[in-house]
């Protein structure tokens, strides 16, 4: 007994049709299609909620669909193990290297075509998953962000979500093009590495990732750069930055310009930004 027989099962016996279990979950009804047709793993327990939500329709025992997707999940993986990789199909590829700084991208492409899927291939792809991958499990719940994403990838909150759920689930070994042009593309907007040590520089969109910079050697570090001279200015200037605390400093040191070169006056008023409750939403607790 799998997952999807029991949906299946539960949607006969109370005369409901795939779009009801579709919008209980809110995920597209090709989703669902694709996932009582076995044609779609269940996603993991611990990375989603629709099962909360499909055991409401179905009116099943809390946690039995979640139980069965984990059991089935765990078997599938077991039959996987013995399968070699497979390359990285060449949408992911091209992708990937089109993210790659200028200056590094021809003879990273070398290693690639010489090494299919090799070293340097995995560890570029799974560090970029691991970093998207960190930002979409902490804002999985953020409805606000899912819609932001779901426009900058031309596609609805529905079919968003259920992207999340497939995103999370991947790895270095089963990403698809969905996942990449989903949410690498629109999270990353480049990458550097450093072929001797093997230290990576992922460049993040600010408008959806909360931090702008990864930096990766061994272990993840906080990017060090040299201080924008605007920023010195305003430093030295004590009637603009007078009362500005370390944290506030610190934020203000992560901004990154690579072109235009802010003014004192720029800091100033990214300050009063910063400070401003406007600009922020407090949670509410009950």
């Amino acid at each position: 007994m799998d997952v999807a027989f029991v949906i299946r099962q539960r949607l006969e016996q109370l005369g409901l049709a795939q779009r009801d279990l579709a919008a209980a979950a809110q995920v597209t009804e090709s989703y669902v299609s694709q996932l009582l047709a076995g044609k779609k793993m269940p996603p993991a327990p611990e990375r989603t909620d629709i099962y909360e939500k499909m055991a409401k329709l179905l009116k099943l025992p809390h946690g039995e669909l979640a139980k069965l997707a984990d059991f089935q999940r765990k078997e599938e993986l077991k039959k996987k193990l013995g399968d070699p990789p497979a390359p990285l199909f060449k949408e992911a590829r091209e992708l990937i290297l089109r993210k790659c700084n200028p200056d590094q991208k021809n003879q990273v492409r070398v290693i690639f075509e010489k090494q299919p899927f090799g070293e340097l291939e995995r560890l570029v792809t799974q560090k970029l998953l691991d970093v998207v991958k960190g930002i979409a499990k902490q804002e999985l719940k953020n409805e606000n962000w899912l819609r932001k994403v779901a426009r900058l990838s031309n596609r609805s909150y529905e079919q968003i979500r259920v992207i999340v759920l497939q995103f999370l689930d991947a790895d270095v070994f089963d990403v698809t093009a969905e996942n990449c042009l989903s949410f690498l593309d629109p999270l990353i907007e480049s990458w550097d590495i450093d072929l001797v040590t093997f230290g990576m520089d992922i460049v993040l969109n600010h408008r959806v990732a909360p931090e702008q910079v990864k930096k990766f050697e061994f272990v993840e570090r906080e990017p060090f750069f040299d201080e924008q001279p605007g920023l010195k200015e305003f430093l030295r200037d004590a009637s603009l930055s007078g009362d500005a605390n370390e944290e506030e400093i610190q934020f203000l040191r992560k901004l990154r310009f690579r072109i235009k070169q802010p003014t004192p006056l720029y800091y100033y008023r990214e300050l009063q930004n910063l400070r401003d409750p406007l600009h922020f939403r407090i949670p509410h607790t009950e």
